[in-house]
């Protein structure tokens, strides 16, 4: 058997601290020891908390304004219509694997989100989500990847359409997912020999978004007699299983298992941009008769002042004079009518006439640089509770589903980590840690030298 990589990082998209530290903790054993010899808490996630941009965030050092990437979509010019997904190629600062693979480490890097399309290390790296297909660039070096299409039945890089309702089937293929993730994992093991492991899971995000309302009775719309209503329980079982049997070949590594941000009950959505056309912000030259996204709609950029984006989280847009092509806010004014429209959405109300616990964020207040075209104003629900609906010609500003399909979990801003030495007893639960801490800890803890300007602290782990 080869050696054991110096560094195995375990990716577990969307783990829920609440439900791994504490509510089945006794029934995760190979968590559970990780945890008792170990470190682990709460990690802080970015704003905002989602799976792009934040393993990228983690992994450089850098928050979502320095990376110049806000969510899954960004605007690609300063129109209004044009959304490009923001893939590896937007992300121009070095991540972990990149400093390793300069110190002389030989590196895996495996369905990391936000790694496509796959750049050259020391080792081999295979792209995550929001990869095309096999038949694209998704893995250094390209040899690798007709090795690894060929390995299995069908190659996923996600699993499909996970807000299609179809529980069976989103189940089967959130099982093959992780299955085929934890044995490529193994079988690059062998392979390449590697200093470091770094591969993230998706399938329990996925899980998360389609069955949490089998499992929760915080849900709105709770089934307690669902058929699913384990599966979520069953699959942190089945994800320690899959990681005692890595673990058991690689029984000498330094181990960091990891989540990118936490879940909860998703409690309902505010339709954003329903709400910007009753308070005159945006003007749509005729009104739909049923709902449909704000991309098909016809607005009237002269008169509009702001939109927005739905998704869990909220984007909101001015239209400013001689940045924007319509532009009708004149940059004298443009500061005051963002802070007034911050305050208009931080006192709304939710449908009881309490408050719906709107913060909306400047980016220039939370964000060590802004670059590219970051929202005027980054808008949580609830501390992600609720949701944004982007949509329009909807009857109600409130909603119980999300309406690009249905939708269970809303993420939450404390993902987790755990992080084990077998040379060297851990320090328990720890508070405090955040994404960012990440890549300094980890450079730190094998000598390397911690650059400059990096946003995050040294962890005593």
């Amino acid at each position: 058997m080869a050696a054991s990589p110096r560094l195995i990082v375990v990716g577990l998209d969307c783990a829920e601290p609440s439900l791994l530290f504490e509510k089945w903790r006794d029934e995760l054993p190979t968590f559970n020891r990780l945890m008792n010899q170990g470190t682990y808490g709460r990690l802080e996630s970015c704003i905002p908390a989602i799976t792009v941009p934040a393993w990228s965030c983690m992994t450089s050092g850098r928050d979502p304004g320095e990376l110049g990437v806000y969510g899954f979509r960004r605007r690609s010019d300063r129109g209004y219509q044009k959304m490009t997904i923001a893939n590896g190629d937007f992300i121009k600062f070095p991540r972990l694997w990149n400093y390793l693979s300069e110190a002389g480490w030989q590196v895996v890097v495996l369905s990391v989100p936000g790694t496509y399309p796959a750049k050259i290390v020391n080792g081999a790296l295979v792209s995550g989500c929001l990869t095309p297909d096999t038949g694209s660039q998704f893995t250094q070096p390209s040899s690798l990847g007709p090795q690894l299409a060929s390995s299995v039945n069908r190659y996923l890089f996600d699993v499909p359409n996970f807000r299609s309702g179809d529980q069976d089937r989103i189940l089967r293929d959130i099982y093959a997912l992780c299955n085929q993730t934890f044995t490529l994992s193994l079988n690059l093991l062998d392979q390449y020999e590697p200093d470091l492991l770094f591969f993230v899971e998706l399938g329990l995000d996925r899980l998360h978004h389609a069955l949490w309302k089998q499992m929760d009775p915080r849900h709105p719309l709770h089934e307690p007699d669902s058929p699913n209503a384990n599966a979520i329980h069953d699959y942190y079982c089945h994800l320690d299983r899959c990681l005692a049997k890595l673990l058991e070949r690689c029984p000498d590594s330094e181990v960091l298992v990891v989540s990118d941000h936490g879940a909860q009950p998703l409690m309902g959505g505010f339709a954003l941009n329903q709400w910007l056309i009753e308070k005159g912000y945006l003007v749509l030259k005729e009104t739909p008769t049923q709902p449909i996204f704000l991309e098909a709609a016809q607005v009237d950029w002269s008169r509009t002042k702001a939109w927005g984006a739905g998704g869990y989280y909220g984007r909101v847009f001015l239209n400013v004079q001689g940045r924007e092509p319509e532009g009708c806010i004149s940059f004298m004014d443009y500061q005051q009518e963002r802070e007034t429209l911050r305050a208009h959405l931080e006192d709304l109300q939710d449908p009881t006439g309490q408050s719906l616990g709107v913060k909306a964020h400047k980016p220039q207040e939370i964000y060590q640089q802004v670059r590219g075209i970051a929202p005027d104003l980054v808008v949580y629900f609830q501390n992600l509770a609720w949701r944004s609906l982007g949509s329009v010609g909807l009857d109600s500003l409130y909603h119980l589903e999300n309406d690009t399909g249905p939708d269970d979990a809303n993420h939450a801003q404390y993902g987790l980590m755990i992080h084990s030495d077998h040379a060297r007893p851990g320090k328990g639960e720890i508070s405090g840690a955040q994404i960012y801490d990440i890549l300094p800890t980890l450079l730190n803890q094998f000598d390397l030298p911690v650059p400059r300007g990096l946003r995050g602290k040294i962890l005593d782990w």
